[in-house]
C-alpha cells in the first residue's frame, strides 16, 4: 500500500514537471534533445542541493512520454552515515526492495522527495535554459541577415514598440525606427529591415527598422530585377521617412534607362514601394559623375540656371529663376536637404535676383591694385598675372608666393603684404566716418527742405494776399463809377 502511494506521488510530481516541460517548449523552436538534457541537468542539480553530491545519480527522461526516471547507486549498510550513497536494510524493505549487506543497488528516487521548492527550481532552470537556447538559435539564424528585408505580421504594441512575428522568431520596431504617423494594425503584414540582433537583450532579440534608408535600397533590389542582376546600380539614397526620398541610379548597359527601369511601366514598380512605405514620395534620379549635373538633377523638378562649385569647401551655389526658388528649396527646405544628402555636397540655393545683387556687391567690394600706393602699373601687371588681382588677395598672400615674381625680394614682398593689410584696415574705419558725414548731410538736407517748404508756403500766402488786394481794388474801383452814372440819370 505504501509502495503504491509512493508511486502515485512520484508519478504526480513527474507529470507536473512533464506538463511544465510541455508548456515551456510549446511554440518554441527548440530541439527536443536539448530540452531533455536541460531537464536532466536541472534534476541533477536538485539532487546535489539535497545530498551535497550527485555523482552516483542517474536521471533519464523518456522523450515520448515525458516520464522521468531517477535512481541513485547506494550501498546497503547496517547504519547509514551518508544518505546520498548508503541505505539500510530497513529502508530497503520500506521501498519494497530486497538485498543484503554490502550490496550496491540502484535505488529509485521519487521527485516528491525533493519537495515543491526543488521542483519549482527545476522548472525555473528549465525555462531559463530553453529561453537561452531559443535566443542562441535566433541569434545564429538572424546575425547573418543584418541589413536584409524580412516579412512579418504585427503581433502587438508594447510601450510604443511594435512587436513583429517573424515566424520562427520575434522582432521589435522601436519608436525611432518607425515611419512617423504610420498606423499599425494587428495581423497586418509588413516588410522591415533587420537592423541588429542582440544576444543578451531582454525582449525580442531582432531589432527591425521601417525608417532606415537601406530599407528603400533593399525594396528596390527586390522590386527591380535589373538591380538584383547588377545591370542597374543604386549609387545613393537619401530619405526622410514617411515624407519624401531620393534615389540615384546608374546603368552598366547604355541601352537600358535606369530611371525608367526603376519606375516601371506606368509607375507600377515604384508605386509598389510607395504603398509599402505608407505613401512616401520617391524621386528616382539618373546619377552623373559630373557633380554639377548630379546636383542639378537632384534638385528636380526645379530648373537650375547655373551652378558655381567650390571643391575646396565641397559647396555649390545653385541659382534658379525667382519663380523656381520655392520649388528648389521645397517644403521646409526638404528638397534642397535631400539633394545635399544624396550628392554629398553642401548646396546653397539662390534666386537669380538675389544672386545678381550679391554679385554686384562683391564686385563693388573688389579693390583694384592701382588703389594701393607704391604699386606701379608694371608691378600691378606682374601681380595680376600670378593671380593677385585685388588688394584683398594681396593681403592674404604669403611672402614665398610673391617672391616667385621677378623683381620682388623678401623685403619687397613683406612691404606689399603689409601695405595691403594696412590699406584694408584703414578702409574698415572709413565707413563709420562716412556714415557720420552722411548723417550730417542728411540732417542738413532735411533742414534745407524744411526751410524751402516754409518759404514756399510763405510765398503762397503772399501771393494770396496780393490776389486778394487786386481783386478788392478792382471791385472798389467799379462802385463809384456805377453810382455816378446812376445819379446823373436822375
Amino acid at each position: 500500500m505504501a509502495k503504491r502511494t509512493m508511486e502515485k506521488g512520484r508519478e504526480a510530481q513527474s507529470g507536473e514537471i512533464a506538463e511544465a516541460l510541455s508548456e515551456v517548449v510549446k511554440g518554441r523552436n527548440v530541439e527536443a534533445d536539448y530540452v531533455r538534457e536541460t531537464l536532466e541537468a536541472g534534476l541533477l542539480s536538485a539532487v546535489k542541493k539535497k545530498y551535497g553530491q550527485a555523482d552516483n545519480v542517474t536521471v533519464k527522461v523518456d522523450p515520448k512520454t515525458g516520464r522521468i526516471l531517477m535512481s541513485a547507486r547506494r550501498k546497503v549498510v547496517e547504519e547509514a552515515t551518508d544518505p546520498g550513497t548508503e541505505i539500510t536494510l530497513e529502508e530497503l524493505t520500506e521501498k519494497g526492495m530486497k538485498g543484503k549487506l554490502g550490496d550496491e543497488l540502484e535505488i529509485p528516487i521519487g521527485i516528491a522527495e525533493f519537495g515543491r521548492n526543488a521542483i519549482g527550481l527545476v522548472k525555473q532552470v528549465l525555462v531559463q535554459k530553453v529561453r537561452e537556447a531559443e535566443r542562441e538559435r535566433v541569434y545564429a539564424e538572424y546575425i547573418g541577415r543584418v541589413n536584409e528585408v524580412v516579412v512579418g505580421s504585427v503581433q502587438q504594441m508594447d510601450k510604443g514598440n511594435v512587436i513583429v512575428n517573424l515566424g520562427r522568431a520575434e522582432g521589435v520596431v522601436p519608436p525611432k525606427e518607425q515611419i512617423p504617423r504610420e498606423k499599425y494594425r494587428l495581423g497586418e503584414r509588413m516588410r522591415c529591415l533587420v537592423l541588429d540582433v542582440q544576444k543578451a537583450a531582454k525582449g525580442p532579440p531582432v531589432i527591425l527598422s521601417r525608417a532606415h534608408p537601406d530599407l528603400l535600397r533593399r525594396l528596390f533590389e527586390l522590386e527591380v530585377p535589373e538591380i538584383f542582376e547588377k545591370i542597374i546600380e543604386i549609387k545613393s539614397v537619401a530619405r526622410e521617412p514617411g515624407e519624401r526620398s531620393k534615389i540615384a541610379v546608374s546603368s552598366a548597359d547604355e541601352r537600358i534607362d535606369p530611371v525608367g527601369a526603376c519606375v516601371g511601366i506606368r509607375g507600377i514598380r515604384v508605386q509598389s514601394i510607395v504603398r509599402e512605405l505608407a505613401g512616401e514620395r520617391i524621386d528616382v534620379i539618373a546619377y552623373s559623375a559630373n557633380p554639377e549635373v548630379y546636383v542639378t538633377r537632384s534638385l528636380a523638378p526645379a530648373k537650375v540656371l547655373y551652378i558655381n562649385a567650390n571643391e575646396v569647401e565641397n559647396e555649390m551655389t545653385v541659382v534658379v529663376a525667382d519663380d523656381q526658388l520655392s520649388l528648389a528649396i521645397g517644403k521646409q527646405g526638404q528638397n534642397a536637404r535631400l539633394a545635399a544628402k544624396l550628392t554629398g555636397w553642401k548646396i546653397n540655393v539662390l534666386a537669380e535676383s538675389e544672386h545678381e545683387a550679391e554679385r554686384k556687391r562683391r564686385q563693388k567690394e573688389r579693390i583694384p591694385l592701382f588703389s594701393l600706393e607704391g604699386v606701379s602699373d608694371a608691378m600691378a601687371k606682374k601681380l595680376m598675372e600670378k593671380g593677385f588681382e585685388t588688394v584683398q588677395l594681396l593681403a592674404a598672400a604669403i611672402s614665398d608666393d610673391l617672391m616667385e615674381i621677378d623683381g620682388i625680394g623678401p623685403k619687397k614682398a613683406e612691404k606689399l603684404i603689409t601695405s595691403a593689410k594696412e590699406f584694408l584696415e584703414e578702409l574698415k574705419k572709413r565707413p563709420a566716418e562716412e556714415e557720420s558725414e552722411e548723417e550730417e548731410e542728411e540732417e542738413e538736407e532735411e533742414e534745407d527742405a524744411e526751410s524751402e517748404e516754409i518759404e514756399e508756403k510763405q510765398k503762397e500766402k503772399d501771393n494770396e494776399k496780393e490776389d486778394a488786394k487786386a481783386w478788392l481794388k478792382e471791385k472798389t474801383g467799379q462802385i463809384p463809377l456805377r453810382g455816378k452814372k446812376h445819379s446823373d440819370q436822375h
